[in-house]
């Protein structure tokens, strides 16, 4: 369940025309509650032109480092990204939850990592650079970065100087789209540039891969991954947004359903439309439900069906495993039989 605490922006540091960094000033007594794992995110919360809203955002600074930091992007008519990037200043408060996610890299001796990233998806990529780079002096990263252009390019300047302090440990490649560059690849990250960086380096054997981008790259990437020898358990990525389900939107009907919510050991019961998805009719039944990118691409709405059934229209997050023990994004569910039984207590 996500804790919130109320806390100041120390540091607002424009990274590119369009992103920002944001750095928090963490109070001694709260520093133990934010320890993390890299690539874990932060939910940030917000009260802007009156109505509650949050986000999630990836850390981007290292487990040892001393700060707590993300990375915010504007996104075309994003409410919370364009006040961010625009509005926010040192000295504002903002509240942020605890670390979540499941998108992790623990460091381990004598490895070997890559990641693919894609603008802003270098985010929880930069946290797991600098805590391998830091932690791990037997261990190497690879990591292949797309963007439209250098100005498009995040933490550039962060990520050069990690590659001169580590020119055997750390392997950088750009590729941009929209602008070519001297001993560079031209276009978006695809099976060919996948194929070419793996081919380059024939006498590496990777052990984990990570991906952060968009759906089509995220394929793409991993289905050549898994052509050149890599399996399904080391290849780990997380999605700036995920595809609908057609399946299961054909599976959603008129009717309506009762719901009952065991949330913070407390039971409430209401009933909800079978076209609504059971976040929404929670929220309007004023119940505190923990939730975040309320795109089917976080875990923070993460619950368990324990009588019941629903539907998810999207999920990037859950294993078959875990559906099939109950698990579900509480955004994209939609109960299909006339009675719910949901607790956000037991995940």
């Amino acid at each position: 369940m996500a804790t919130f605490h109320k806390v100041s922006i120390q540091e607002v540091i424009k990274e590119t025309a369009d992103a920002v960094s944001l750095l928090f000033d963490i109070p001694g007594n709260l520093k133990s509650k934010f320890a993390f794992h890299s690539g874990q995110y932060l939910t940030l919360k917000k009260t802007i032109n009156g109505k509650e809203v949050r986000r999630a955002y990836s850390i981007c600074s290292s487990p040892s480092d001393s700060y707590l930091k993300v990375a915010i992007k504007a996104v075309e008519n994003g409410t919370f990204s364009t006040y961010a990037t625009k509005e926010l200043k040192s000295g504002n408060f903002i509240e942020i939850s605890e670390p979540e996610g499941k998108f992790i890299l623990e460091p381990k001796p004598n490895k070997n990592y890559i990641a693919f990233a894609a603008g802003s998806g270098i985010t929880p990529i930069l946290s797991m650079i600098k805590d391998v780079l830091g932690s791990e002096t037997t261990s190497t990263f690879t990591l292949i970065y797309g963007n439209k252009t250098v100005a498009d390019t995040i933490f550039k300047g962060e990520l050069d100087d990690l590659k001169e302090a580590n020119p055997n440990r750390f392997n950088l490649h750009y590729i941009c789209s929209r602008e070519q560059i001297e001993d560079s690849l031209f276009g978006r990250i695809d099976k060919a540039h996948t194929n070419f960086y793996i081919n380059n380096y024939k006498d590496t054997s990777f052990d984990a891969a990570y991906l952060c981008g968009p759906e089509a790259m995220i394929n793409e990437v991993s289905a050549t991954l898994i052509e050149r020898g890599f399996t399904d358990e080391n290849i780990h990525f997380e999605l700036f947004t995920a595809s609908i389900t057609e399946d299961n939107v054909g599976q959603i009907k008129e009717g309506e359903t009762e719901v009952t919510v065991l949330l913070d050991d407390e039971e409430t019961t209401f009933t909800m439309s079978q076209t609504d998805n059971i976040l929404a009719a929670a929220l309007r039944n004023d119940l505190d439900a923990p939730y975040s990118c309320q795109g089917g691409v976080c875990s923070s709405c993460m619950c368990k069906v324990t009588e019941g059934k629903a539907v998810m229209t999207k999920n990037s997050i859950l294993t078959d495993s875990e559906i099939e023990e109950g698990l579900t994004l509480a955004c994209q569910a939609y109960p299909t039989t006339s009675k719910i039984v949901i607790d956000f207590d037991d995940v």
